[in-house]
């Protein structure tokens, strides 16, 4: 081709010369295939288990909802990639042709853009088929696409560019309807490239950065353009002065461009985004183009020759892109709707579970001291009157059962209270008074002189030293048993602590190795 030929007659060119050459990527789909069955088979096996936790318990309901989550993953899979699989039914049916994916807010122009890119093939003796898509199912119609200043695409729809080139026009993603947007998603794997518009009155907005940013996650090829890069000047008409809408300056579009690029790479650099993966803006003005007879001088200031070259530089990573893109389809999948949706609920509960199970353990040590004070000030009052009622007898093995049925009484009525949410084995529970066999009722005696010696009269029996051994019995026996059922309690927690951490690693694993499988797709396909 001669050098002198315009940038458009060498992208049209280039359209009709694109080359689809296949490449065998049915290892790495069997390696995501992998991927997501191993992922399934270690949810079930890291499920949640609240062994000594009642199921009433504020922690079991929590680690009952993470293992709700974790069951529905798979299930919740199937139905995301089922919505996935119109997308790819449409990639199948263009697949011998590169697919531009006309992205951006509902005002940007996006229709009009599409319109315009038409009428130039047309121009050059090119065939051009317009369609929509309705229910996944390509139809083809002979009507442009509806421009205007409010949202005119209500589903989406393409036009074919020669024999080879396609544009999607989708539904703005910030649309007035949200099924518009939602369409626009479902739809998006099946682009090859990425045409981001973005209007000269509001460009670069935020919001469209963030889904700027996916894309370019997601490695594909991505150029924004600022549409309706115009302005209106005062002239002089029939005497008249009247406001005509004329091309922004050179150094006006630059200024744009700059800023645009300038704010989209801060962006993606907070986003952990690759910057050098943005494209630089291009400015045009579709309306001046025409309103110029679309002359090539009229292109040029317009700012089309600077877009056709700008088109021809992600030509060739686009058909790079659509060589690995159905295992891309399946990669995206798997990072956003299975490991991102997975992580983005899980990973906060899994944080909740942590925090409250590390609250409840720091908790323990005070409530056995509760236990152990409610016990203690409920059982030493009631000694004074065992003793004396079982004084007569001197009855030590009655005391000791009286309050080893007592102190149990006490003990599981106060660790029902403290370790509500525990399951208290009874081992835990049984009571044991240790106490020396020598220590007992004592008689209080009297000595009468007499001639032949002393006579000795027991008048009273004394229990002051049984009730001090008895007293530090039952304060050790108290302490033995909330200290058993404590220990019992920090088990539990410390399990359910485990397995939480366990559950963090093992996603964190995984998301390493679909990272790996990404890694291995991009060097073997690029």
């Amino acid at each position: 081709m001669k050098a002198d030929v315009s940038n458009e007659l060498r992208f049209i060119a280039e359209v009709d010369g694109f080359e689809f050459v296949e490449r065998d990527i049915g290892k790495i789909l069997h390696s995501l295939d992998a991927w997501l069955a191993k992922l399934n088979a270690d949810l079930h096996d890291h499920l949640l288990a609240g062994d000594g936790l009642k199921e009433q318990s504020a922690l079991a309901a929590q680690a009952a909802a993470i293992n709700a989550v974790l069951q529905n993953n798979s299930q919740a899979c199937a139905r995301q990639w089922a919505d996935l699989e119109s997308a790819q039914a449409l990639a199948d049916s263009f697949d011998e042709n590169a697919l531009l994916l006309v992205f951006g807010k509902f005002n940007a122009g996006k229709s009009s853009f599409c319109n315009f890119l038409a009428d130039r093939f047309v121009a050059h003796g090119k065939a051009v088929q317009y369609f929509h898509v309705d229910a996944g199912r390509v139809v083809e119609t002979a009507e442009r696409f509806s421009e205007g200043a409010t949202e005119t695409t209500s589903r989406l729809q393409g036009v074919r560019l020669g024999e080879k080139l396609v544009l999607l026009d989708t539904p703005g993603l910030h649309s007035v309807t949200p099924d518009n947007a939602a369409l626009t998603q479902r739809f998006i794997d099946s682009a090859d490239a990425v045409i981001w518009l973005t209007s000269s009155t509001s460009p670069g907005q935020v919001q469209e950065l963030d889904e700027l940013g996916r894309e370019l996650h997601r490695n594909k090829p991505l150029l924004p353009v600022v549409t309706r890069s115009d302005v209106y000047e005062e002239d002089e008409v029939d005497g008249e002065i009247v406001k005509l809408l004329c091309n922004k300056t050179a150094q006006g579009r630059a200024l744009q461009e700059a800023d645009v690029e300038a704010r989209a790479r801060q962006k993606l650099v907070e986003m952990d985004v690759d910057a050098a993966l943005l494209k630089r803006p291009v400015s045009i003005s579709a309306y001046t183009a025409r309103m110029q007879g679309e002359t090539p001088p009229a292109l040029s200031e317009a700012g089309f020759e600077r877009l056709y070259a700008a088109l021809l530089s992600i030509t060739e990573p686009a058909l790079v892109y659509k060589r690995r893109k159905r295992a891309e389809i399946v990669l995206h999948h798997l990072e956003e709707n299975v490991l991102g949706k997975l992580c983005g609920e899980v990973l906060p509960l899994l944080a909740e579970l942590d925090a409250a199970s590390q609250a409840a353990r720091d908790l323990l040590e005070r409530q056995q001291e509760r236990i152990v004070n409610a016990v203690w000030r409920g059982i030493l009052p009631t000694l004074p009157a065992l003793l004396e009622q079982h004084a007569e007898e001197r009855d030590v093995p009655a005391i000791r059962e009286s309050l080893s049925r007592a102190i149990h009484e006490a003990f599981s009525r106060e660790a029902n209270t403290q370790f509500a949410d525990y399951i208290i084995a009874n081992e835990a529970t049984v009571v044991t008074l240790d106490l020396d066999q020598a220590v007992g009722f004592e008689s209080i005696v009297l000595a009468y002189p007499e001639t032949d010696g002393s006579l000795r009269e027991v008048v009273a029996v004394d229990y002051q030293k049984l009730h001090a051994a008895l007293k530090q019995a039952i304060h050790t026996s108290v302490l033995r048993l909330a200290r058993k059922a404590g220990k019992q309690c920090n088990a539990s927690l410390e399990r359910l602590i485990e397995l939480t951490g366990r559950l963090k690693n093992a996603l964190g694993l995984h998301a390493q190795g679909l990272l790996a499988l990404k890694s291995e797709l991009r060097a073997e396909f690029d």
